[in-house]
Formats: C-alpha cells, structure tokens, sequence
C-alpha cells in the first residue's frame, strides 16, 4: 500500500488543485452579464476567491512539510498553479485596463523563463544552484499583494487603491527583473559550458 507521502492525492495536491480549479471560476467572475452583479461586487468576489488561491499556495506547501506528504507530482504541479494564477490574473487585469501590458509581459515572461532554466538546470543535475532565493520570496509576496489590490481596485476610505496596486506591481517587476538576473547569473557558469 502506498504511504500518504507517495499518494497522488494528498492533502497538499489536492490543494493545489483546488488553486487550479479557482482559476475560472477567477476569471468568470469578470465575465458574468453586465449588471448581474454591481462592478463593486465583481472585484470582492474575484479577490476574495485570488486570495483563497494565494493562501492554499501557502497553505500546501507547509502542509506538504508538516505531514511529511511531499511528492514528485506536487513538485511539479504546485508552480504550474502559481503560474497560471498569475499569468490568469495578469492578463484579465491588462484586458481591464489595470495593468500595462509590459508589465504583464516582464512577469509571465520571466516566468515561463526561469521555470525553463530550473528544468534545464535540473536536467542536468544542477538545479540547486538555481533553488528560489529570497529576492524571488519577496518578488512573490509583492506580486501576489499588487495584483489583490488591482483586483479589488476600489478606494477604502481614503486608501487609494489603484495608485498602491500600481506602484506595488510596477515595485514587482522591477524584482522580477532583478531576480531573473540572479538566477540566469548563478546558471551562467554552467550554461558557459554547454
């Protein structure tokens, strides 16, 4: 019998998953008829349902450790989501007009990028040396905050919103061009070679 560690479906994959399966319901929420919902309520519920995506992110990788339930699959699928969190988000804001779509193209880019040079690097036994680092930490948290404010994007009180959820996105892509250069320098050694 397999060992909770070894199953496909575990705890920390099937929250995975779940951010997987968050994605349209993410992005439908902005193509509901007009009027079916007040705009005020298509941006709550589409951050509401981003960030229940971004804390099951968290939430299954430190589950994924404390249960000792890692997994070759859950390795793998855990960035997929993110990344298909993000570029979802990203380009529903673009078509929004919330976000440039430079800015759009720096982060899905860099993206697709880095996960190519983590799996060439992994290929060929090296993918330590390209492990997240913690620029690329704080590159996360600042997106992954940026783009909750570009979704909500109506003022609280005197908090202006949109200027935070630009200036945040715009702060994370200068990171995601700082932490591309990180990586692509500690693989330049061995891509030299090649």
């Amino acid at each position: 019998m397999l060992s909770s560690k070894n199953r496909l479906w575990n705890v920390p994959n099937s929250l995975t998953m779940l951010r997987i399966v968050l994605i349209p319901v993410f992005v439908g929420i902005f193509y509901l008829p007009k009027g079916v919902i007040p705009v005020h309520w298509v941006n709550l519920s589409a951050t509401l349902v981003f960030a229940l995506a971004a804390i099951t992110d968290w939430l299954d990788g430190y589950l994924a450790r404390v249960l000792d339930q890692t997994s070759a699959f859950g390795a793998f699928l855990d960035p997929v989501a993110d990344k298909l969190m993000v570029a979802a988000a990203l380009i529903v804001l673009v078509e929004f007009g919330r976000v440039g779509a430079i800015i759009a193209l720096i982060i899905i880019g860099r993206e697709i990028a880095i996960s190519a040079l983590r799996e060439w690097m992994a290929g060929i036994g090296e993918g330590g040396s390209v492990a997240v680092a913690m620029l690329g930490k704080v590159k996360t948290v600042l997106q992954m905050t940026a783009i909750l404010f570009l979704l909500y994007y109506d003022p609280i009180g005197q908090l202006d919103v949109k200027l935070i959820g630009k200036v945040l996105i715009d702060a994370a892509a200068f990171l995601t061009l700082l932490s591309m250069a990180y990586y692509l320098k500690a693989a330049w050694p061995r891509m030299s070679q090649r």
